[in-house]
C-alpha cells in the first residue's frame, strides 16, 4: 500500500492523467493515485487485467454499472476506457474519485488498535447511509445486487459519508439455476469473488434448482453491521478456529457480546438480516422502515 510506481502519463475519455502512486492490488486489478493534468485534482484509478473477451466484457459491465446510478452512497466513475495490450490482453480503465482516508476496514482496524470503538449515533448514520446506497441498487429495474458488500468495499467520504465501491462482483436481475452445471459454475464465481465472511448461506451451496436474487445483499449487509459495531464479522471466531463457516452459517451459529453498548435494535435489525431462508429474509424496504424504528425509539429515550 503507498509504495510508489513508475510515472506514467494516460489518456482516458479524452482527459489527461499521470500517476502518482499505488494505492492497493487485488486479485484482478490494481489501484494507482493518478492525477488531472489540467486541474491537478488527485483520482483513483483502477485498472483490470483482462485476459480474454469474456473477461474483458466483464470489466466493461463494471465501468457501465457505476454510471447506472446517482447517490451520494455508491462511488461514482469519472471516466473510463479501454486499453488494447498484446494478444487477447487488454486493459480497462476506470478513473474513481479518491477518498483519502481510506475504507471502514481502514476505520475498524485503526479503532481496535487503540481498543475504542464507533460512538453509536455515527453508528447508525454509517449504517443508514450504506443501507440507502443497498436500497439503490435493489430499486433499480432489473434489480442490482452488489455480491461483495463488506467493510473493505466501503469507503469514507471527508464528512464520513459511506460510499459503497467495487462493483466488479456485480449481477443485474435475479438468477435463476437450471440444473447442477448452473449451480456449480454460480458457486464457484461466489467462491472467487464474495468474501466468504460475508457470503449469503445460498451462495455456499447453490442448488440444482433454485432462483438466487439480491437478497445476498442483505444477509451480507448484516454482518457487515455486526461487524461495524463489535469489529468482526459474526462469523469471524468460527472461521478463526478452523471450523466450517458454512455450517456456522447455516446454523446462525454468531453471538452478540453481552453488555452491548448499542441500541437493542441492532441486535433485532441484525438477527432479522441474517435469516437462512430467502423467502424469509427482510428486503431492504423492510431494512429502512427498521432503521427508521430505531431511530425514532432511540429519540424517545432521549
Amino acid at each position: 500500500m503507498g509504495a510508489s510506481c513508475t510515472r506514467e502519463r494516460l489518456t482516458i475519455d479524452g482527459r489527461r492523467f499521470y500517476t502518482n502512486k499505488r494505492l492497493g492490488e487485488g486479485g484482478f486489478s490494481f489501484v494507482d493515485q493518478v492525477e488531472e493534468s489540467s486541474t491537478g485534482k488527485k483520482y483513483a484509478l483502477k485498472r483490470i487485467q483482462c485476459h480474454s473477451t469474456a473477461e474483458e466484457k466483464a470489466a466493461e459491465e463494471e465501468a457501465k454499472f457505476h454510471q447506472l446510478f446517482d447517490s451520494p452512497y455508491l462511488i461514482s466513475v469519472e471516466a473510463w476506457s479501454k486499453k488494447k495490450l498484446s494478444g487477447d490482453d487488454s486493459e480497462v480503465l476506470l478513473v474513481l474519485p479518491y477518498f483519502k482516508r481510506g475504507t471502514l476496514q481502514d476505520e475498524l482496524d485503526r479503532l481496535s488498535a487503540r481498543g475504542d470503538h464507533i460512538p453509536e449515533d455515527r453508528l447508525w448514520k454509517l449504517i443508514r447511509g450504506i443501507c440507502e446506497g443497498v436500497h439503490a441498487l435493489h430499486h433499480a429495474d432489473p434489480p442490482v445486487a452488489h455480491r461483495d458488500l463488506k467493510p473493505g468495499n466501503v469507503m469514507l467520504a471527508e464528512d464520513d459519508t459511506p460510499v459503497i465501491m467495487d462493483f466488479g462482483s456485480m449481477k443485474q436481475g435475479p438468477v435463476e439455476v437450471k440444473g447442477r452445471s448452473q449451480a456449480v459454475a454460480l458457486q464457484d464465481i461466489a467462491a472467487e469473488k464474495c468474501s466468504m465472511l460475508f457470503r449469503a448461506p445460498e451462495l455456499f451451496h447453490v442448488d440444482s434448482h433454485c432462483i438466487v436474487d439480491e437478497k445476498v445483499d442483505v444477509w451480507s449487509l448484516g454482518c457487515l453491521i455486526f461487524n461495524l459495531a463489535f469489529l468482526q464479522s459474526p462469523f469471524e471466531p468460527v472461521y478463526q478456529r478452523g471450523d466450517s463457516l458454512h455450517l456456522a452459517v447455516l446454523g446462525r451459529n454468531y453471538k452478540f457480546p453481552e453488555n452491548s453498548r448499542y441500541s437493542p435494535g441492532l441486535k433485532d435489525l441484525v438477527d432479522s438480516m441474517l435469516t437462512v431462508e430467502t423467502i424469509e429474509r427482510p428486503n431492504m424496504d423492510w431494512v429502512l422502515d427498521k432503521l427508521s424504528k430505531i431511530d425514532q425509539d432511540r429519540q424517545n429515550r432521549v
